[in-house]
């Protein structure tokens, strides 16, 4: 018999694959097991990669019907879908192949299957395909990385067709003449803006009164004004309570969820996106006595050990923000603690982005959060209209907003919506890692002409002291 691992992960996502990587370059004897066929989870194969992906194409074809002329240049713009589903796939395919080197790299061992626990220090790999043969991988310690799922709408099945995933919108054959998009998310929101810019006709039914719900409010409701702009149209405070198909499409029924307003809504494609849920069931977590919350999510401690000796978990199935980058740096963090060393996260020092256009982008706390808890703060904003480079690249819309500790000058948080907000947000990501304050960023010399002078323009307008506005 082979000597037990050091560690079996279960889940090849970026929280599994970054926590294999790890393991591998700190010398354990690691396997990662992934019933996917390829590596990269939800994220990397049917998530944020192809969504991106998409979002890139489409933005290039919007560019080219309506902005182009303002440069100067003149052209005939026609939709290939077909090849940039292509380029879409060929992106996911490298990616997929890279992580797959990177485990050969690091002498993991790569295991094709369903992985169960099934006793403690016991993952049973069960491969696809008729008469496949089980295996047992024997090892000192489990990482539960298996990510989440698309959460179910009652009333409203999914056929990937004309009710569709966020993974069926992904690969749709054709342009839909409408869709309706249920959930105004961040999913919701980048999809339904894909399909727009391609030509559909999209409506965006959201249950709650905001888009965006958890950013910062003038974020939420800058963001609904300029997507209205771009063509999007909005039903808020809606629930929808059932759907029929038929050849000609999809029926919603919905009401109003304050007046119980009956209505329907017809379109020819229905996305469903209205939250993800965690991926725990039928992995032997019962069978071994994982203490469970009521939502399906597992309990771990501060060094992400459940309450079974050697059974960690990371990533989506431990709630919190179901992001692919919380999910490798808990990834990276769990294996150097099994290894007898140590390792820290600031859950409130993780960025979240939305890839619309414009981008939206946070950290920390929002102005709703400090004025809850009595906090008392500065803001400093800057729009982009007074930024030289956005002005120069004829992309004006939204602000940067600093918030600060008002007797400490602290840096609280960071609200973006503009361009390329995910990248600027990084700046003070990592400001208020290293408990920075405004003034330190307001201080820091800024390339001109340059879209992060917005960065130290709001910083400076914590003091009211902003020099382009």
């Amino acid at each position: 018999m082979s000597e037990p691992y050091d560690v079996v992960i279960i889940g090849g996502g970026p929280g599994g694959y970054v926590a294999a990587v790890r393991a591998g370059q700190m010398g354990l004897k690691t396997a990662i097991v992934e019933k996917r066929g390829a590596l990269g989870g939800t994220c990397l194969n049917v998530g944020c990669i192809p969504s991106k992906a998409l979002l890139q194409s489409s933005h290039h074809f919007e560019m080219a019907k309506h902005e182009f002329a303002d440069h100067g240049i003149k052209a005939k713009v026609e939709l290939d879908l077909k090849t940039m589903l292509g380029r879409k796939n060929k992106v996911v395919e490298d990616l997929t192949k890279g992580v797959e080197f990177l485990m050969k790299k690091n002498k993991v061992d790569y295991v094709k299957g369903m992985g169960v626990i099934s006793a403690v220090g016991e993952v049973t790999v069960t491969p696809d395909g008729k008469g496949a043969k089980k295996e047992v991988l024997k090892t000192k310690n489990i990482i539960v990385a298996t990510g989440s799922d698309t959460t179910p709408l009652p009333g409203v099945g999914s056929d990937e067709k004309q009710i569709v995933s966020s993974t069926g919108a992904l690969d749709l054959t054709g342009v839909p003449k409408s869709m309706v998009v249920i959930g105004a998310g961040v999913i919701g929101l980048e999809l339904g803006s894909v399909w727009r810019r391609l030509g559909a006709d999209v409506t965006v039914v959201e249950f709650l009164d905001v888009v965006l719900p958890g950013m910062d409010g003038e974020v939420s409701k800058t963001m609904k004004r300029l997507l209205e702009k771009q063509g999007l149209k909005f039903k808020m405070a809606t629930k929808v309570t059932g759907a029929k198909t038929a050849k000609g499409g999809v029926t919603l029924s919905m009401e109003g969820r304050d007046n119980g307003k009956k209505e329907t809504l017809k379109a020819d494609v229905v996305l469903v996106s209205i939250g993800r849920r965690p991926y725990t069931e039928s992995l032997g977590l019962d069978k071994v006595g994982v203490d469970m919350t009521d939502r399906g999510f597992v309990k771990v401690d501060a060094d992400f050990q459940t309450n079974v000796e050697g059974i960690y978990a990371i990533g989506d199935v431990i709630g919190g923000a179901m992001l692919a980058h919380k999910a490798e740096d808990e990834g990276m963090v769990c294996v150097e603690i099994m290894a007898g060393e140590t390792g820290h996260i600031d859950y409130g020092m993780i960025p979240g982005i939305v890839y619309t256009h414009p981008e939206v982008a946070a950290v920390g706390k929002t102005e709703e959060q400090l004025k809850k808890d009595g906090v008392k703060y500065k803001s400093g904003k800057f729009p982009f209209t007074a930024n030289s480079r956005a002005r120069c690249n004829g992309d004006m819309d939204g602000f940067v907003k600093i918030l600060a500790d008002a007797e400490t000058d602290r840096v609280l948080g960071c609200h973006i919506i503009g361009p390329q907000g995910g990248d600027l947000i990084q700046e003070v990501v990592n400001v208020m890692e290293f408990g920075g304050s405004a003034e330190d960023v307001a201080r820091i010399s800024h390339g001109h002409p340059g879209l992060p002078e917005a960065v130290k323009e709001a910083a400076l307008g914590v003091d009211k002291r902003s020099i382009h506005v």
